[in-house]
Parts: C-alpha cells; structure tokens; sequence
C-alpha cells in the first residue's frame, strides 16, 4: 500500500475533515490511499504570513517523524514546502503549487478566490515564481476567515459572487480556490459558474498519486 500523507498545518480538525470530505470520492489507483492528518500545534488557522512562518519548521518535523511515500502540505499558502523537499526523501507537493499547474492545463487564464486581502501577496510571489504571471487573470478577496469559510450560509454566496466577477470582469476561464477549506463547494461553483474550479488538495492528492503511479515516489 501505498501512502500519500496529506497534513492540515493549522489546529483546526474541522478544516482537515473539511478536506478530506473534498477529496473522499477520488478515483485513486488500487494500491493507493490518503491519509488526512492535523497539526495540533499550529495557529486555529493561516491567515497571514506569521501564521505561514509559524508552521514551517513544525511541518517539517512531522514529516519526518511519520514517514509516507509522498507528503501534501495543505495550505494553500504551501508553508515549508522547499525546507521539506530539501531534507526528505520522499516527494514533498503544495497544494497551491498543484493548484496552479492543473489550472494552465484547463483554461488560458486563471483566477484566484483569496481568503483575504493580504493572502494576494503570497498567492502572486508563487504565481511570479513559477513564471505564471501572464495567465493569472486577476486574484480577489472573499474577505472571509478560514472559519466562515467552513459554514456554508455564510460563504457560498459570497464565493460566487467573487467568482463571477474573476469569470465576467477579469476574463478568467478556470477559477482557483485558494484555500484548503473551500473543496466542498467546487460543484455548486462550477454549476452556477459554467467553467472549471481546481480544489488545490484535489488537484495535490491526484498530482501525489500520479508521481507514485509512475514510479517517482522516491528522490534521491
């Protein structure tokens, strides 16, 4: 059995259960499984870039201390993702990296549904970083925490209304969630919005389980 080991870096269960229902009815290969984990020692949520730095050593650390065949670090903001790739052995995958790269794969330009104001900053230095900058259409705020993001009657409504103005105004043709929590409501948006939604664990689970199908689950 092979294992994809995909960690929540804030302390909040109802985010990981959150994922983990996003990701429930994934066509894995036979052989592969998920396993959601929390990291009980990080912020109740990552909603700035001290939240970020908070966790980078502590998802480092508890990758090494519960080994698995490829590690998903599930925040949207990627914390520790190079300082982990440099010291393990196995596959290290961001779920806002993974996010990206599905996202050029389905449309011309993408956009992004931030959480709030200062999330663009680090969504743009990974989008700049990996040369993407030219197919992002625009990233806007929701202006909602991870918390009200986990109730829907306060959040869709506004998730929508976010998307259509990325989908309408700024001439995005694939929208990007741009948080661990928001996998759940990729059907309603993709339905009221009629173009393609990436949920970044989604797209980081399947990346993950495509490395280890082609026999990547080990770098050296």
């Amino acid at each position: 059995m092979k294992t994809i080991l995909v960690l929540n870096p804030n302390s909040s269960v109802a985010v990981t259960e959150t994922m983990l229902r996003a990701c429930a009815a994934l066509p894995l290969p036979v052989g592969h499984r998920v396993d959601f984990r929390t990291l009980d020692q990080g912020p109740p949520a990552i909603e700035s870039q001290r939240d970020v730095e908070s966790v980078v050593l502590p998802v480092c650390d508890y990758f090494q201390a519960h080994p698995a065949d490829v590690f998903v670090i599930g925040c949207f903001s990627d914390p520790g993702l190079y300082l982990a790739r440099e010291e393990l052995s196995s596959p290290v995958i961001g779920i806002s990296e993974s996010a990206l790269l599905a996202a050029i794969g389905l449309g011309s330009r993408f956009g992004i549904l931030a959480i709030k104001q200062g999330s663009i900053r680090r969504h743009m230095r990974l989008v700049n970083q990996l040369g993407l900058a030219g197919r992002c259409a625009a990233d806007r705020s929701l202006d909602l925490g991870v918390a009200e993001l986990l109730d829907a009657e306060i959040s869709i409504a506004r998730i929508i209304d976010v998307g259509r103005c990325l989908r309408d105004e700024d001439g995005a043709d694939v929208l990007i969630l741009g948080c661990a929590t928001m996998g759940v409501y990729r059907a309603r948006l993709e339905a009221e919005l009629g173009i393609p939604v990436v949920d970044p664990t989604q797209a980081a689970v399947m990346r993950a389980a495509s490395l280890l199908s082609l026999n990547y689950a080990r770098i050296t």
